[in-house]
């Protein structure tokens, strides 16, 4: 082997004019390069046939991927660089010129240390930073890949764009995660009627859709609020459905206030709407409401 690599070095330096101790390292750099892309496919292999479950494989990929990447770096160094005394002032020297021209890589580098240490997301939660909301799907060294929702669709539901966001976000925005220790969210739908209409009655036929509609039993949340509440100070005095009462300019609004999940915003308000259509319907005395003016005249 060793006399391959000299005769190889031999070859370069004569042709192509490569010092002989730079040619080694190019040889040894290349076979590193190889072993590495090699391991990375068989143990990809193996971890497709072996593991089933979507969120094990992802991670199992991700930290072999880690993994060899941190060992094919320290072959390189040792390649190029080795590991004697002279390190130390390369280190120096090379560390005030990756705090300048590397700024931004460093910063989504701490982001994504954070991100693995603190955890204040995880693959497949949903969040929203800096305005832009969606399904984490994948997060890297330098960042993270969300399946957008909202913008122009409504609702909280899927625009089928993928976003990237530097990992430097998570250090210097306001997170927010709709899925993380529990899977649900408030979510509340107005209703205006009339003030001519019997505001009572409608108030009860929409508190009885709301239970007829109560995807997550309070039994539930309640033990989800309590285990969350051992690392959080979260407290809910109330985890059922309620309907509250205002006058509006138009006429009495009611608001239907629920828990669902977070992925199921839409769809629940959507059955809540038909029941409310059907229900008022059958009923002579509510009526909708909608922006009017009223004139009185004096005699």
């Amino acid at each position: 082997m060793s006399n391959f690599i000299q005769n190889l070095s031999t070859l370069m330096h004569e042709y192509l004019n490569i010092p002989k101790d730079i040619a080694s390292k190019i040889f040894f750099s290349i076979l590193v390069l190889a072993i590495w892309q090699s391991f990375a496919i068989v143990f990809k292999s193996i971890v497709y046939r072996s593991i089933k479950d979507l969120p094990k494989r992802y991670l199992a990929t991700k930290t072999t991927n880690y993994i060899l990447r941190i060992l094919a770096l320290i072959a390189f160094f040792n390649i190029w660089i080795g590991f004697g005394g002279e390190i130390f002032a390369f280190l120096g020297l090379l560390s005030a010129g990756i705090a300048i021209a590397l700024r931004d890589p460093l910063v989504n580098l701490a982001g994504w240390i954070f991100i693995i240490i603190s955890k204040p997301f995880s693959v497949g939660d949903r969040i929203e930073i800096g305005g832009i909301k969606g399904d984490v799907i994948d997060i890297r060294t330098s960042q993270i890949s969300l399946l957008e929702i909202g913008n122009w669709i409504a609702a909280d539901q899927s625009s089928g764009r993928i976003i990237h966001i530097p990992n430097g976000w998570f250090l210097t925005k306001s997170l927010a995660n709709y899925t993380q220790r529990f899977d649900f969210i408030w979510n509340e739908i107005p209703v205006l009627i009339t003030f001519e209409s019997d505001w009572a009655k409608a108030k009860s036929i929409l508190s009885e859709i709301a239970k007829n509609h109560q995807t997550i039993s309070e039994v539930d949340a309640k033990t989800s609020v309590h285990k969350a509440s051992g690392d959080l100070l979260i407290y809910y005095k109330n985890l059922t459905s309620i309907v509250w009462t205002s006058i509006e300019p138009s006429g009495v609004q009611l608001t239907l206030r629920f828990l669902c999940k977070a992925r199921e915003k839409r769809s629940t308000a959507n059955k809540i709407f038909e029941d409310i259509l059907k229900s008022f319907n059958h009923e002579s005395d509510i009526e909708f409401a909608y922006p009017t003016q009223r004139l009185y005249y004096k005699e």
